[in-house]
């Protein structure tokens, strides 16, 4: 879970700043501004983790749907619930909810109602190859991190040259992971349940309930 929440972390933005490709920040404002357009966005996502050298080898599929900052999150059996104020995390594994105000400084806090606004600090960017990926053309931009400390080595984002919508992001690590996060369905605008952030305590009566101030 935490590496997936760290690849949404990258997806949710980066800040621009000196020594970066002018045609990389250009093409990540274009995304950007054209992800703020939109009333909602609902994503179904792969993701993947290897690592040949300790062989492993992990897939899962999740979906998440965001309008402005609230949003609704299911990856790995868990279902994740913000309302614009609170964090529902929400496990029928363990029967539990953990309910906390969600905290954006926190390593390891996903925030889907911030992913592809493309404005967060730590890293600078570069344009790297182009790949035609089943008919679409990708093309990547290339991220690497400021912190000489950062257990990342770098970040390719996958951007669809015609729809300037992400199609992937390949994270690789320091100890040789490759952890790769890609986009199957990119929905937009689309008609949403009023209730669809809204945790209802009564479906959760034989869940024990973690309030955490």
């Amino acid at each position: 879970m935490k590496k997936l929440v760290l690849l949404f972390s990258l997806i949710i933005g980066f800040t621009s700043f000196g020594q970066n490709d002018t045609k990389a920040e250009n093409l990540l404002k274009e995304v950007s501004n054209k992800i703020k357009a939109y009333d909602n966005i609902s994503l179904d996502f792969k993701y993947e983790l290897n690592n040949v050298s300790e062989n492993i080898k992990q897939e899962t599929r999740g979906d998440v749907v965001i309008e402005g900052d609230k949003y609704k999150l299911n990856v790995l059996g868990i279902t994740r619930i913000y309302d614009g104020k609170t964090l529902y995390t929400i496990s029928p594994e363990d029967e539990e909810v953990t309910i906390s105000s969600e905290n954006t400084d926190e390593e390891g806090t996903i925030t889907p109602s911030k992913m592809l606004s493309f404005y967060e600090d730590g890293y600078t960017y570069k344009m790297d190859i182009i790949q035609n990926v089943l008919g679409r053309k990708i093309q990547y931009v290339k991220l690497n991190p400021i912190d000489t400390n950062s257990e990342i080595k770098h970040v390719l984002l996958g951007i669809d040259a015609t729809t300037n919508h992400i199609y992937n992001l390949i994270e690789i690590g320091k100890n040789g992971t490759k952890t790769t996060l890609t986009v199957n369905s990119f929905k937009t605008n689309e008609p949403i349940s009023k209730t669809l952030f809204t945790f209802d305590e009564g479906k959760y009566s034989d869940y024990f309930i973690n309030k955490i101030d």
